[in-house]
């Protein structure tokens, strides 16, 4: 099983729970909302509007490596909330504290409490390639067929 260090950051709760899988099956661990002590009421977050929700931690990801972060499906599904670069990619060059936006896509405000579960970290593998020009792409059925090219449904 491939380790992610984590560092907890000047003024985060400790008490908060580390990203954690709630099951055996799950492919993103639960990542919370981590205020500083001054902020632990958390932030109401109006429709249409976004914040940068704080973990209260940094972390190590291996060479080779990204930790995506993904929306949580029963906040998305409840109350609108998503995060508007999903998914957002965390570089295994990155030692910065994480941070999620989230974005209310509701009609009422949404609570973002301190503790509260807000988003799922999905760890992946990394490939990079090299971008050469060439005077001429390969052929293909779709050719050049973009946005609904495909069809309707």
């Amino acid at each position: 099983m491939l380790s992610i260090k984590v560092k907890w950051l000047d003024r985060a709760d400790q008490s908060v729970a580390l990203p954690s899988y709630e099951t055996t099956g799950a492919a993103g661990a639960d990542v919370r909302a981590n205020f500083a002590p001054d902020d632990r009421a958390g932030v109401l977050l109006q429709p249409g509007a976004r914040a940068l929700i704080p973990t209260g931690l940094a972390i190590e990801i291996p060479h080779g490596f990204e930790v995506q972060v993904r929306p949580r499906s029963g906040l998305a599904l409840k109350h609108g909330i998503s995060i508007p670069n999903s998914p957002g990619t965390i570089d295994s060059d990155y030692r910065g504290p994480l941070g999620v936006i989230l974005l209310n896509l509701g009609d009422t405000p949404f609570h973002v409490a301190h503790g509260a579960r807000i988003a799922q970290l999905v760890v992946a593998p990394v490939v990079q390639a090299t971008f050469g020009v060439q005077g001429d792409l390969g052929q293909t059925a779709r050719g050049e067929g973009g946005f609904g090219s495909t069809g309707v449904n």
